[in-house]
């Protein structure tokens, strides 16, 4: 018999069907709080993953899903989003934010008017995976799949 899905990861799996995503999320019983986590759980390279992160551009909260072995060029950043400055926030902004947890925030199921911007990066992949809202679900996805599911922008923020 399996548990029932976390109500965060069931916001995501109810977010999946209503794009039409076949992707069901998966629990794991390692944390995958992080992308190294969360690929070492997998079985798959940490570029795999498709990490999502948050931040603050001037006043806004925005979202960025990019692959789990970039970096995030904050420049590049500011830029992308029109911002003067660009900072990290706190637990608290983040889950009120995107609804989430750092370490399980989604790219699925976020709330209305969230900016979020996806990384050309994950295109290189065919499979990501990403969080589903806990520490311990993840989903499988693509870089076309994550642009549908997010509304979100394509864009070049890594460093490099």
């Amino acid at each position: 018999m399996t548990e029932p899905l976390h109500r965060n990861a069931l916001r995501v799996q109810q977010a999946l069907q209503a794009v039409g995503s076949p992707g069901r999320v998966r629990r794991l019983d390692a944390s995958a709080g992080t992308a190294a986590e969360a690929a070492a759980a997998l079985g798959v390279t940490v570029g795999a993953i498709a990490k999502s992160l948050v931040f603050q551009a001037d006043e806004q909260p925005v979202l960025v899903v990019m692959s789990g072995s970039d970096r995030l060029d904050t420049k590049r950043l500011a830029e992308a989003v029109g911002a003067a400055r660009v900072r990290r926030p706190d637990a608290d902004a983040v889950r009120a934010a995107t609804g989430y947890p750092i370490g399980g925030v989604s790219p699925a199921g976020l709330p209305e008017g969230l900016q979020v911007l996806v990384d050309r990066g994950l295109a290189a992949f065919d499979v990501v995976w990403a969080s589903a809202g806990t520490p311990h679900d993840v989903f499988p996805t693509s870089f076309d799949e994550l642009l549908a599911i997010t509304g979100g922008e394509p864009t070049d923020v890594r460093e490099g």
